[in-house]
């Protein structure tokens, strides 16, 4: 079985080296088929999807809690403070020549230096009133100017160990938080602690450049392990990263491995993940399960490459790159919920992250994104209200880590015996029954525990976790998936 060719794009953040806005990559990501990477770029090598498990016909696995179509908000270059673009645009337009060129005119030192933590929790406050939740990046040396563990000169001690306290108790509830490389501008030599030199040209090793491409799998994850170690330091939790641009090309099956590597030597968890590409065109858009191994032992490993289906279209990594309020929130989705890019992944199914820039949400104090963005949730609401459920893009990871790697056996009596590598809340199953008189029941773990399931009386498209309902000739059921076996039988 071949997996269709999709349309991937870096995520180049608009600064990755002399490359346009964004590059395409036409490549085809396997999914549940098994399939890797088809069709070898020149100076590309995909990841590697790893192990895949028995899952026999007469079972589909839906979307979470009765098939809502998740629905994320992916944020980067936000960190404490420092206003990234006032500090990188400098360093970018230093590095390449096509940013000198493109950004000559613009009078970025007029820039606020800072995106201040009341609009963090503005912000915040916001989202957690609507329901939004997904990611939200702390880069812990921004531009060089600062680390979050020690100092950040042209701030006091009290106002950093503040906004990091914003950032864990206010902000960690809702969104992951990834270090997003060190610096995402240049690269840092980890036995200083200072910039790479320049080289023989006179240009930079910067994070969103080529620095990775000859470095081996060990020495990129000691890169993204260091980044790690700085968020740890000041007790901010993290199951992720996110590249900066081209941070990992072209070497795509090293960045996947050794980022699956440093994730797990500083944090430790179950299902890592990371966040690298776009795909805004089509409806690909599913988590990618990769670098999978150990299947069937009790420590099983994998890495989820998270999507998301946008580009920015906000305010951009600048905050100057906004056009028109209305035009903006109309690419995204459209007031009658018909047109945009969101309804047309959400009707096919597939997950639909947004991407941002944290100076395009605040746009130099102007908040044109923000308010493009906070069109567009509304909207959202409006149009398709429970058919969509915000995650986090842990939570998005660890459903697709267990859709793709859990192991199901249909025996001879009907019954469905499972083999789940990890637990995963609002499990949802499209089954065959024996008859069509027969309900479902739950029998968990090895004391074969039963678990009442109950019989949905309502029409909606939501199922929560313990009941079932029937679909024509089909049963559906919602479970918390238990880590490890468990069967479906019939009474």
């Amino acid at each position: 079985m071949i997996c269709p060719l999709g349309l991937i794009r870096y995520h180049s953040q608009m600064h990755g080296s002399a490359l346009t806005r964004r590059r395409f990559l036409q490549t085809s990501l396997g999914t549940s088929c098994g399939v890797g990477l088809l069709g070898q770029l020149v100076a590309n090598t995909p990841p590697d999807l790893g192990e895949r498990p028995r899952q026999d016909l007469g079972v589909t696995v839906l979307n979470p809690w009765g098939g809502r179509v998740p629905v994320s908000f992916i944020i980067d270059d936000s960190t404490c403070l420092v206003n990234m673009a006032h500090y990188g645009l400098p360093q970018f337009m230093e590095a390449w020549s096509g940013h000198r060129r493109r950004y000559a005119k613009v009078e970025w030192k007029q820039w606020p230096r800072e995106i201040p933590d009341t609009f963090v929790h503005r912000f915040g406050s916001w989202c957690r009133e609507h329901g939004v939740k997904g990611k939200y990046s702390v880069v812990p040396y921004p531009a060089c100017v600062g680390w979050i563990d020690r100092a950040m000169p042209g701030w006091s001690r009290d106002e950093l160990r503040a906004s990091l306290k914003l950032v864990r108790e206010f902000m960690v509830p809702d969104w992951d938080i990834h270090p997003e490389m060190i610096s995402h501008t240049r690269v840092i030599d980890l036995q200083t602690g200072r910039p790479m030199a320049q080289r023989p040209d006179g240009s930079y090793w910067m994070e969103n450049g080529g620095w990775t491409g000859e470095r081996s799998v060990d020495e990129i994850a000691h890169y993204i392990a260091y980044a790690l170690r700085l968020l740890q330091n000041v007790d901010l939790p993290c199951e992720g990263f996110t590249t900066p641009g081209g941070f990992g090309n072209p070497r795509q099956d090293r960045l996947a491995l050794a980022g699956m590597q440093a994730v797990q030597d500083v944090f430790a968890p179950e299902v890592p993940h990371y966040f690298k590409y776009v795909v805004d065109q089509g409806t690909e858009t599913q988590p990618r399960v990769e670098c999978v191994r150990g299947l069937t032992t009790d420590r099983p490993e994998c890495i989820v490459n998270v999507v998301s289906c946008t580009g920015d279209w906000f305010g951009g990594w600048t905050g100057i790159d906004h056009g028109e309020e209305a035009a903006g929130m109309d690419r995204l989705i459209t007031a009658d919920g018909l047109g945009g890019r969101l309804p047309e992944v959400i009707r096919a199914g597939a997950p639909a992250a947004m991407l941002c820039h944290w100076p395009g949400m605040y746009c130099n104090g102007t908040e044109v994104g923000y308010r493009i963005f906070q069109g567009a949730v509304k909207r959202l609401h409006e149009h398709f209200g429970e058919r969509v459920i915000w995650m986090k893009v842990s939570e998005m990871a660890r459903y697709w880590a267990a859709r793709e790697l859990t192991s199901w056996r249909v025996t001879e009596t009907g019954s469905i015996h499972l083999q789940a590598p990890f637990a995963a809340p609002g499990f949802t199953l499209r089954l065959q029954p024996p008859s069509e008189e027969s309900t479902p029941r739950l029998i968990g773990g090895q004391d074969r525990k039963t678990m009442t399931l109950t019989a949905s009386t309502n029409d909606e498209i939501t199922l929560p976790a313990g009941t079932w309902r029937r679909k024509k000739d089909a049963i559906e059921l919602c479970i918390d998936l238990p880590k490890g076996i468990s069967e479906i039988a019939w009474n």
